[in-house]
């Protein structure tokens, strides 16, 4: 009688035992299929970015700068130097100027960023050697604000989509940690470089109105990213804190603050007190993207405030991969 007795308790242990692994096995598929769905929106989301940032680059190139031999700042400034000086194709020069800067990218950024930047480069060669667009203007001027503009705004969108169709930004980011130079400030020395040979190569008219071409471009880069040297402060109130704060350190490489704090809200028109835990972190705007993403996996109602922040000094900073 015993032995039947706990043979029922062992079965129906069991049982609960085998339908609970069951529960717990279908809401990790549930998680992991809606983690894809969040991780697919985000990629085709700056698939489009990049797609029509290489677009606009294009038409920048060959509907503005290139038949008028106008030239910009860096690597597609050297690319379009060496163009006039060898008579090899643009498309081609475009993928070998910026190798070397994308192999800088595997070490100093990430190994995700530097594949999907050379994706977008070869794409960017294959733009300009493939499709036709139409002279614009003539006008030097035109030329060069408008032939920056779309240049810059092809720049920008690339780098909200997770890439770079120019290889400079990764230079400056690589010596950046190297030396007490921002990013800036080597971009700048880069180009002066580049324009000092323009006025070699073609004249000093041509380099001046390359240094315009420049400043239209690295303005609409700004307007479009905010400075790609620039920081953002973020905070993040959730209730799902703590899954946030591991994805920040473990999938970011990021370290993160956490305040104590308190949320009142109403409730039956009486003030209700919550005490709640805000996490605050230091990004690039590389970095934006994935946050987001992560963010979004756990908790797509997380309240999110940004700041941007000129810049930043300690800790590991300078020292945390980009993307």
């Amino acid at each position: 009688m015993n032995s039947i007795f706990q043979s029922i308790i062992v079965d129906t242990v069991k049982r609960k035992l085998k339908n609970k692994i069951q529960k717990i096995t279908e809401k990790q598929l549930e998680k992991e299929i809606s983690d894809k769905k969040i991780e697919l929106k985000h990629t085709l989301h700056d698939i489009f970015f990049i797609l029509f940032g290489i677009l606009s680059a294009s038409f920048g190139l060959k509907g503005f700068l290139l038949p008028n031999m106008f030239i910009d700042g860096g690597a597609m400034g050297i690319s379009l130097i060496l163009t006039e000086i060898t008579k090899i194709p643009l498309s081609i020069l475009i993928v070998l100027v910026n190798i070397p800067f994308l192999i800088m990218g595997f070490t100093s950024i990430s190994r995700q960023f530097a594949l999907r930047s050379i994706i977008a480069i070869i794409i960017l060669a294959i733009s300009v050697h493939f499709i036709p667009f139409p002279l614009i203007t003539n006008d030097k001027l035109l030329i060069a604000i408008f032939g920056g503009f779309f240049l810059g705004l092809g720049i920008g969108l690339s780098i909200r989509g997770g890439s770079v169709i120019d290889g400079t930004e990764v230079l400056a980011i690589f010596f950046s940690k190297k030396t007490s130079l921002t990013i800036g400030d080597i971009i700048l020395i880069l180009n002066i470089i580049i324009f000092g040979f323009a006025v070699i190569v073609f004249s000093i008219e041509i380099s001046l109105y390359a240094m315009l071409t420049y400043l239209a471009a690295s303005k609409t880069v700004d307007f479009v990213v905010s400075g790609i040297e620039e920081y953002l402060g973020v905070t993040i109130i959730s209730k799902k804190n703590k899954e946030i704060r591991i994805a920040i350190i473990n999938k970011l490489g990021r370290d993160c603050t956490i305040y104590s704090g308190k949320k009142y809200i109403q409730d039956n028109k009486l003030e209700k007190e919550i005490e709640i835990e805000i996490i605050y972190t230091l990004i690039t705007r590389l970095e934006l993207s994935k946050l987001q993403t992560e963010i979004d996996k756990i908790d797509e109602d997380a309240f999110i405030v940004m700041h941007s922040i000129k810049d930043a000094k300690g800790g590991m900073i300078k020292k945390r991969p980009l993307h």
